[in-house]
């Protein structure tokens, strides 16, 4: 556990993050260092109303029942606010929780659209719910002339969500969307079984490094393959720890990314911070945790502690962040407020120079 404290008159706030596998632990650097720094940033302004802003920090590793106890934990520790969390199953228990408690939750990175059974007031989220970015990312592959499409898969409502998007979106246009277990396949039966489908794409519905890294290299080095392109709508290349472990084999694989094609003037300088504080590129996930502090400081400002009326405030919230202007509204079928219209693009490494990347697709 993780605590920094400034005083008894802090205001408070509980930062959910995976920093321990088997959770994402680079993403859930990368969003750490986004909220530390705009609690800092914050707390350099003059803090809430004179108080200075406090991040309470607790360890999700991507286990739901690890997140719910951390959320009544926060909330007997009196914080104003929840913030943050990466992966969408542990934000869907955090999420419920704290509608059940009342304690209001500005969910950062997860994209699962139904975050909560029921609608909400309590919740909310930056990031853009995940039929939206995957549509995106379909329009992307039938852009590209892929109709026969193969999808390596792991049990999970989030992975299974994911498949159930795609296929929504390509059915229509003549696109089929083949699902592998990869839990009973070997790498090696993966490629046999794209063969067979003569698909002409293969999509990676998986965890990252296992078995993410070794289907790539296997398809990657089957010569029957060599046509088939391999992409990622979860974003597992965005993190340096991909092209490391895979090298070349990890460029010219296609993800989704929620940053603008230009960073503006705030985000080009938030970006500068991020980079010196995370001693590499900051990711969007990164941008996604400074932008969930500033907008809690701006309700917190506006409300003190008061749990109910900052859960109300989300509708009034008109904020700057580092990837454009942030308000939020009741979208059908998502159950939290949710930030109107995030960027999406779908990007991937360049191979002539993998740490660079190239924008393919915009939405």
């Amino acid at each position: 556990m993780i605590t920094q404290r400034t005083g008894e008159s802090s205001v408070r706030i509980g930062a959910l993050v995976p920093l321990t596998r088997p959770g994402w632990v680079e993403a859930g650097q990368h969003l750490l260092a986004g909220l530390e720094l705009g609690v800092r940033e914050v707390n350099d302004a003059g803090g809430i109303g004179g108080r200075p802003l406090e991040l309470v920090v607790r360890d999700t590793a991507a286990d739901p029942q690890r997140a719910t106890a951390a959320v009544d934990e926060l909330a007997g520790l009196g914080v104003a606010a929840l913030a943050g969390e990466y992966h969408s199953v542990v934000a869907r228990a955090a999420a419920t929780r704290a509608d059940a408690l009342g304690l209001p939750y500005l969910c950062s990175s997860a994209v699962l659209d139904a975050l909560t059974e029921q609608p909400t007031p309590w919740v909310a989220r930056l990031a853009p719910p995940q039929s939206h970015g995957w549509r995106i990312y379909a329009d992307f592959l039938l852009g590209a002339g892929h109709r026969r499409i193969a999808v390596a898969a792991q049990p999970s409502v989030y992975w299974a969500s994911g498949a159930r998007i795609l296929r929504d979106r390509l059915a229509p246009r003549g696109g089929t969307v083949v699902e592998l277990d990869v839990s009973a396949l070997t790498p090696a039966a993966v490629c046999d079984e794209l063969v067979g489908l003569r698909a002409t794409a293969l999509l990676l519905l998986v965890g990252h490094p296992e078995p993410a890294v070794p289907v790539v290299k296997a398809v990657r080095r089957d010569r029957r393959l060599a046509e088939v392109m391999i992409g990622a709508p979860a974003g597992q290349p965005e993190f340096a720890a991909w092209a490391t472990a895979l090298g070349e084999d990890g460029a010219a694989i296609p993800f989704l990314r929620y940053l603008p094609e230009r960073l503006g003037p705030l985000g080009a300088r938030v970006g500068t911070a991020l980079r010196e504080r995370l001693a590499e590129a900051p990711s969007f996930v990164a941008f996604e945790g400074h932008d969930t502090v500033t907008v809690l400081a701006e309700v917190l400002r506006s409300h003190g502690g008061d749990r109910a009326r900052t859960a109300g405030s989300w509708p009034q919230v008109a904020v700057e962040g580092t990837r454009g202007q942030i308000t939020f509204s009741r979208a059908p079928g998502i159950s939290v407020w949710q930030a109107a219209r995030p960027p999406v693009q779908v990007v991937d490494r360049d191979p002539a120079e993998p740490g660079r990347f190239r924008i393919l697709h915009t939405g």
